[in-house]
């Protein structure tokens, strides 16, 4: 794994450090935002608040992945989503990812300066995400995804979710993306049961063994939920201890709602661990 990783302009350390990405939903049926940031003002606010809180890069998405979503067209998802990045683009200068798993949205939202390109299926379900991400010289994050996994159940779990990310970078690699732009993220809520999940989130050293950045997606998650039996709208406690977990397994980005909240749980995290 290289010592930094460039997203955009900024340099990224990738040894001893985790970074917090903050989610701007640009959509009206998230599971835990839909609605709030999906007209243009209220985005750029939230984004700028983001910013101030301490968020390192800011990922937009335009189509809710939530459990049973309805999928939209790629015209509507870069309604959605370009003008926002056109506009974030000329008031700040943070990192923007975009999350889409279309090579069309991912090319547009590109031309409209994002930085990087988070894949949902791991550049699996679109054949041409890859060689689009290649060209544009653009990071990506590449999640675990099983579509179905009561019809393919995992055998050993960790080993499987490792199988599955090994073929998604030999796809990326096979386009030319270099591993310097690759970041891997084991998908917690996607393709997995209640303890998939948590199994994936206490096995996180597992991962690191592919030798490429990590980052952890759990924020207000349905694992917490069930594990605290709480809604959505009071799952910030649970959150916090899922980024210390990633904090201590040596992940580099964590990716969540509540910025400020959790940038002070990594910034404790890391005095604590390399206080030595």
């Amino acid at each position: 794994m290289s010592e930094f990783m460039k997203i955009g302009a900024k340099e990224f350390q990738m040894e001893n450090r985790t970074y917090v990405m903050g989610i701007l939903n640009l959509t009206p049926d998230s599971f835990s935002d839909g609605g709030k940031w999906n007209r243009m003002d209220a985005a750029l606010r939230h984004a700028e608040q983001m910013i101030q809180e301490g968020a390192d890069v800011i990922d937009i998405g335009g189509e809710s992945t939530r459990p049973g979503y309805s999928r939209i067209s790629e015209e509507e998802e870069m309604e959605r989503t370009v003008p926002v990045i056109e506009k974030l683009r000329e008031h700040f200068d943070i990192p923007l990812s975009v999350d889409t798993y279309k090579s069309r949205v991912a090319k547009a939202c590109i031309a409209a300066g994002a930085d990087m390109v988070n894949d949902i299926w791991g550049l699996k379900y679109d054949a041409g995400m890859a060689g689009v991400i290649a060209d544009a010289g653009v990071s990506c994050c590449l999640m675990h995804n099983r579509s179905q996994p009561e019809q393919n159940p995992y055998g050993n779990f960790m080993e499987d979710v490792a199988a599955d990310l090994r073929e998604s970078i030999a796809i990326a690699k096979d386009a030319g993306i270099g591993d310097e732009k690759i970041i891997l993220d084991p998908g917690v809520g996607f393709g997995k049961t209640y303890e998939n999940n948590l199994e994936a989130i206490r096995c996180l050293e597992r991962l690191r063994e592919l030798g490429y950045p990590l980052l952890l997606g759990t924020s207000r998650k349905s694992v917490i939920g069930l594990a605290l039996d709480l809604p959505v709208t009071e799952r910030i406690e649970g959150t916090l201890v899922t980024t210390v977990f990633a904090v201590i397994k040596q992940c580099a980005f964590v990716r969540v709602h509540d910025v400020k909240e959790n940038v002070r749980a990594v910034r404790m995290a890391e005095k604590i661990l390399y206080s030595g």
